[in-house]
């Protein structure tokens, strides 16, 4: 079975272990996420930081909302974390944000450890 949107899971993935080649684990999440915008335009994928999501809860919009890290190729839910290990409330978040995108495909990208750990979320 061929996995969903393969191409563009695999060029992201290369970007951050890329990103996370040259930068080394143990920095804060906002330096990955702007090494990560700099090959993402350079690369001219389309991408959208920090996109915002309001939440509809029986008709009416909440007044505080979600900001997904990034979103990829108009789907692909991005969450850029460092920290020392994922936990399932970060694939609680991711999905939640994968949710209210309408979107089938999620990946979590960790940068704080030796080598980059990604999980790969489908719906």
């Amino acid at each position: 079975m061929e996995l969903y949107k393969k191409e563009e899971y695999y060029t992201i993935i290369g970007l951050c272990m890329e990103i996370h080649r040259i930068l080394g684990g143990g920095l804060s999440e906002v330096i990955y996420k702007d090494a990560l915008e700099i090959e993402l335009k350079a690369k001219r994928i389309p991408y959208e930081r920090e996109k915002l999501y309001r939440v509809n809860y029986k008709g009416v919009v909440l007044p505080h909302f979600y900001y997904a890290d990034f979103v990829v190729y108009d789907e692909i839910i991005l969450e850029i974390k460092a920290i020392r290990n994922v936990l399932n409330e970060h694939l609680s978040q991711t999905i939640n944000y994968m949710k209210l995108a309408d979107s089938q495909i999620g990946i979590i990208a960790n940068f704080n450890i030796k080598s980059l750990e990604h999980k790969r979320i489908i719906l």
